[in-house]
Order: C-alpha cells, then sequence, then structure tokens
C-alpha cells in the first residue's frame, strides 16, 4: 500500500512532464502554422513565381528576398498542406505578418494579383515589346519575334505593315504569366471593343476603314503632342487628300529613312523610294507608322472642319504649329521656322 503512495506522484510527475512538452510541442506547431513570418520593410511586396518553378525554387525565391523570417517553418507547413508538389508560377502580393498558413493557401490557391499593364504611341514592334516585358513574364526578345512573324498579323486579319493598327495604347489588367499568344488575343479582343458601331460609323462618314483612320493618326501623333490641336491636324491632311494632293508628311519621310534621330527633314530625304514617302507617293502610306494614341485616332474621326492646306512648327518652339490656307502664306511660315533652326544651330 505504501508502494502504491509512491507510484502516484512520479506517475502524476511523469504526466505533468507529458503535458507540459505536449503543450511546448503543440504552441512550437502552433507558432508554425499561425504566427507571422513574413517579415517586409513596407506593407506589401510581391512574389513572383516564373513558370515551370518547383518548390525549391519557391523557398530560394523567398530566402533571396528576405521575405520570410524562418524558412524551415515554411517548409513545414508547406509539406503537411501538400503544396510542395502543387507551386502554381504566378506573381503574389505578401503583406507584412502574412503567417505560414495564410502564405501557404494563397501560393496553394495560384490566386494572383495581376498587373496593369500599359503603353502608349511607340513607332516599333521593338519597343513595344521592350515595354510590354516589363509587366509580363515572357522575356523582350520572345514577344518581338512573335509580333513580327507574319503568320500572328494574319491570325488578326492584317499584314505587318498593318498590323500596328491593332494595338490600342491603354491600360490592361493581365496576370504576369499570360503568354505573348494570349496577350496579343486579349488585345485584340480590346481592338475590337474599342471599334464600337459610333467609331465604325465615323470613320465610314469620312471614307475611311479602321485601318486608314490609324495610319492617318500615326502622322498626326509624330506631327504634334498638342491634343487640342490634333484635329486641326487632322482636317489639314483630309483636305488635301480630298483635293488629290501628297500629304507630304515630314514624319513619314523619317519613318521610311529610319532614321528617327532626324530633327530636320532635308532634300536628300526627300529622294527616298519608299511607299512611306508621302512627298512621292500620293494617297496614305501603307500601314501605320507608329502605335496612335487614342486622342489621335479621335482626332481623325473628329476632325476640324476649316480650309487649312498647310501647316508647320511655329518659330517658338513650342511644340504648336502655324496654318495656313494658301501655299504663299505657308511659304512664310515656313521661313520664319528655318530662320529660327539656323539661328539656333539645328541644321
Amino acid at each position: 500500500m505504501a508502494k502504491d503512495k509512491k507510484i502516484i506522484p512520479i506517475m502524476l510527475v511523469f504526466f505533468l512532464v507529458i503535458l507540459i512538452l505536449g503543450g511546448l510541442l503543440g504552441m512550437k506547431y502552433y507558432n508554425y502554422i499561425f504566427k507571422p513570418n513574413i517579415k517586409l520593410d513596407k506593407s506589401k511586396e510581391f512574389l513572383y513565381i516564373p513558370t515551370g518553378s518547383d518548390f525549391e525554387d519557391v523557398c530560394r525565391i523567398l530566402k533571396e528576398n528576405n521575405f520570410v523570417d524562418d524558412i524551415n517553418s515554411f517548409r513545414f507547413v508547406a509539406e503537411k498542406k501538400k503544396y510542395i508538389n502543387s507551386v502554381k508560377a504566378g506573381r503574389y502580393e505578401l503583406y507584412d505578418g502574412m503567417s505560414n498558413n495564410e502564405l501557404v493557401n494563397l501560393l496553394r490557391s495560384g490566386k494572383q494579383t495581376p498587373v496593369n499593364l500599359s503603353f502608349i504611341s511607340l513607332r516599333s514592334f521593338e519597343l513595344l515589346a521592350g515595354k510590354l516585358a516589363l509587366y509580363i513574364e515572357a522575356d523582350s526578345a520572345v514577344i518581338a519575334e512573335y509580333l513580327n512573324n507574319p503568320q500572328t498579323a494574319e491570325k488578326y486579319g492584317f499584314n505587318l505593315q498593318t498590323f500596328m493598327a491593332m494595338f490600342i495604347p491603354n491600360t490592361y489588367q493581365v496576370y504576369w504569366t499570360i503568354t505573348p499568344e494570349k496577350l496579343i488575343e486579349r488585345l485584340y479582343e480590346e481592338y475590337q471593343k474599342f471599334w464600337n458601331d459610333e467609331r465604325k460609323r465615323k470613320a465610314s462618314k469620312i471614307g475611311f476603314t479602321p485601318v486608314e483612320v490609324s495610319v492617318l493618326a500615326s502622322i498626326v501623333e509624330a506631327e504634334t503632342q498638342k491634343n487640342e490641336e490634333k484635329a486641326r491636324v487632322a482636317g489639314v491632311y483630309i483636305n488635301r487628300l480630298n483635293k488629290g494632293m501628297l500629304l507630304q508628311a515630314d514624319p513619314t519621310v523619317i519613318f521610311a529613312v529610319g532614321d528617327f534621330s532626324i530633327r530636320r527633314v532635308l532634300n536628300r530625304h526627300l529622294e527616298i523610294d519608299s511607299p512611306y514617302n508621302t512627298y512621292k507617293y500620293p494617297g496614305l502610306p501603307p500601314g501605320p507608322i507608329n502605335i496612335p494614341s487614342i486622342s489621335s485616332i479621335d482626332a481623325v474621326l473628329n476632325y476640324e472642319k476649316h480650309n487649312y492646306l498647310y501647316f508647320c512648327a511655329k518659330a517658338d518652339f513650342s511644340g504648336y504649329h502655324e496654318f495656313a490656307v494658301t501655299l504663299a502664306q505657308h511659304e512664310i511660315n515656313a521661313k520664319k521656322y528655318r530662320d529660327a533652326l539656323r539661328k539656333a544651330g539645328i541644321r
């Protein structure tokens, strides 16, 4: 009986030790799962997991960016929640104080945070590819190769000369992992939405197709950055077209020469034999010389009705233009500008 009395305290101590150890172990695992483990210098950061990454890649990216305080606890939770074999590429928004449980649930779900992709007027697919590559996973060279493939243009009803007309500068929400193929498909859908019945009606009213509107808009875009005078510039070119006159647009000559550093178009530039040389060939060039902005497209569709046939840059280099009805008045304006160029040492 006395022996039994001695065993009882020992057993109580044993069970108490087990209970304490169990509690400590439970607390350890609880902290692994629910304690904040994402430590950021700012309120949020983005974790980029490239296509084809495995779990070790994810751990490496987390460590290299100092996103996690304890990588081993993350590994533990990821294994228990079976994330290690279901890694999904993407751009994920992390916030300071996230727990491993929250992080693993996010990554396992594949719920990416989209990017706001935007681009403005650009003069080549190489420049467009470089811009798009800032927002998506694909390399700019891969994007450029896809854009410059004739089959890509043909897929959407264009050729390589007219393909630029399909791209409408704007802001689009896409996922970082979107492929070039899917991105161009998305931009084509946006192009179709942009060319609604109202815009098509306006284009038809002036005798243009949507592509032709974009071609003229690209010239307007290159001529002026002043939105308030774009419709007037468009009106000049439409007046010239209606009278059967050559457009004689300097930006098309620069495009034909391929030297965008040219600040002043000279007679030798005008001799280039190219369908984009509107000093030699009548009508519109075969395609846009850049990706025109929405403001330039709408300026063509809503061009200002006037009698001007000529314009040239103002001699004050303000970026605005002098407009003229007669060639005589235009030559006076042009001489003022040439004199200003010479005075400024621009040849």
